[in-house]
This record gives structure tokens, sequence and C-alpha cells, in this order.
């Protein structure tokens, strides 16, 4: 039997535009729920709907006209002290712990979430997947991130070599331990592709 889950992530914010570790709190900006609002149309169909923990994830979600559970396992990663800073912040008051962070999946300077331990809670989440269905999460991009180097079994170290644009879908399918991958699209296939702001390193 095969499980389907596509990972929808979320339109742009002011946090995501200045590169700062998310907190949960952050809105979307104008453009990011006018952007969301029209590509409604375009979301996939699903048999279970699911979202990350905050604001943005929610705000989202609600602009696709989608309504689901909020899933504590889908938080994004725990940046301990750093969140709410932006990358800049923590790179000037804490450059070594900043590095070490980048290069190291096992380390957590801050004092939160290691990327390895993000990725192995997020696995979990994706090896529970119900099975001959579709599940449609609304997940931050870091999630994402994480959800492919779980299912493609992936070097942790990977991780930051991973784009997630806004408003993309990344859809993974298969059963436990086995799974494809489809790179992730617009929700509406004639809007262009926004700006790579997903690029940074704190996967926000």
């Amino acid at each position: 039997m095969t499980s389907r889950v596509l990972l929808v992530s979320p339109a742009s914010s002011p946090a995501l535009r200045q590169a700062r570790f998310y907190d949960g709190l952050g809105p979307l900006d104008t453009s990011g729920a006018a952007r969301a609002r029209a590509a409604a149309d375009s979301v996939p169909r699903a048999d279970r709907v699911v979202r990350s923990p905050g604001a943005r994830c929610h705000e989202t979600a609600s602009e696709l006209g989608l309504h689901g559970d909020e899933l504590s396992e889908l938080a994004p990663l725990d940046a301990g002290r750093w969140r709410g800073r932006t990358l800049e912040e923590v790179g000037t008051t804490e450059p070594e712990a900043l590095t070490l962070w980048l290069a190291d999946p096992e380390s957590a300077p801050h004092g939160g979430e290691s990327v390895r331990a993000l990725c192995q809670r997020v696995g979990a989440w994706l090896e529970s997947a119900p099975e001959d269905a579709r599940t449609l999460a609304v997940v931050e991009p870091d999630v994402v991130r994480a959800a492919v180097v779980h299912a493609l079994r992936l070097p942790a170290e990977t991780f930051w070599r991973l784009d997630v644009p806004p408003l993309t879908v990344t859809e993974l399918s298969g059963r436990a331990g086995r799974w494809n991958l489809r790179l992730g699209r617009p929700l509406a296939e004639d809007a262009p592709t926004p700006p790579e702001s997903g690029r940074s390193r704190t996967g926000q």
C-alpha cells in the first residue's frame, strides 16, 4: 500500500525575508498572503490535512482554504536562545557557535535542537503516514528539508543544501523505508516561482 505525503511550504513573511530564526509568532507579509489566496484553487486533493505549529503555517493554511490539525512533531527546528534573532546577528555575536552549527548536524550550541534530531523527529512522523491515503502538510521549510533527508536516506550534512521556496509542493510517495521524491513545484502551475528566499540557513 502506498502513502502519499505532500509538503506545502508557507508563504513569505518578514522573518523569512530577514533570515530570522523563526519563533512561531511572525505573520505572513501582504504579498505572501495574497499569493496564498491566489493559489487556493491549485491545492491538491488530500484525505488528511495537518500543519506545523506557528502563525506562518496557520495563516498560510487559512489563506489556502485548508483546515487541519496542528502537530507538534512537525514543529520547525528549535533554535533555542537564537529564536527571533537574525542570522547576521548571531554571526556577529556567536560566530564560532554558528559555524559549528552549520557544519555539524549533531551540534546544538543554541541550547535547542540539532539538525540530526530534527531529521529523526520528522522522519518518524513520515514513516507513520497512513497507507493508501494522501496527506497534505503545510510545514516550515526546515521540516521539508528534514523529510527529504530522511526519505532519501541522505547524510544529515546535506540538510542545508536543499532549497525550499515559499508556496511550493514537495511530494513523497511510497511505503515505509522506500520513498520516491517529486521535487518542489509552485502551487499555481502558471505562477512564477517566488525568489528563493528559503535559502536562508536559519531553515526559515
